[in-house]
Parts: structure tokens; C-alpha cells; sequence
């Protein structure tokens, strides 16, 4: 009885500590999907803003 006690808390310790780097990973995975989602929203941002520079470019060329 007592090994299977001893068994059991040996688990439960390994289950705790597996527990807190899973955590502990999940938030940096967090925090490196925020910043590749700003990243993502500033490129996106610029690319706008070039095509709308582009657009205006092209209309201002003289027609054939």
C-alpha cells in the first residue's frame, strides 16, 4: 500500500510539473501569436496604402 501511495505521488508530482511548462509554453505561444497578428495587421496596412498610392499613380498617367 505504501509504494502504491509513494507511485501515486511520484505521478501526481510528475503531472504538476508537466502541468507548469505546458502553462508556461502555452503563454509564450500567446504572446508570439499577438505579435505575429500585430506584424501581420501592420503589413497589411501598408500594402493598402501602397496600392491605394499605386491607384492614384495610374490615374494620373496621361491615356493613350
Amino acid at each position: 500500500m505504501e509504494n502504491e501511495l509513494n507511485a501515486l505521488d511520484a505521478k501526481l508530482a510528475l503531472l504538476i510539473q508537466v502541468n507548469g511548462k505546458l502553462r508556461a509554453d502555452n503563454h509564450q505561444l500567446r504572446q508570439e501569436l499577438a505579435q505575429a497578428l500585430s506584424s501581420n495587421r501592420q503589413s497589411s496596412d501598408k500594402m493598402h496604402s501602397a496600392k491605394a498610392r499605386l491607384e492614384k499613380l495610374l490615374i494620373s498617367l496621361p491615356g493613350q
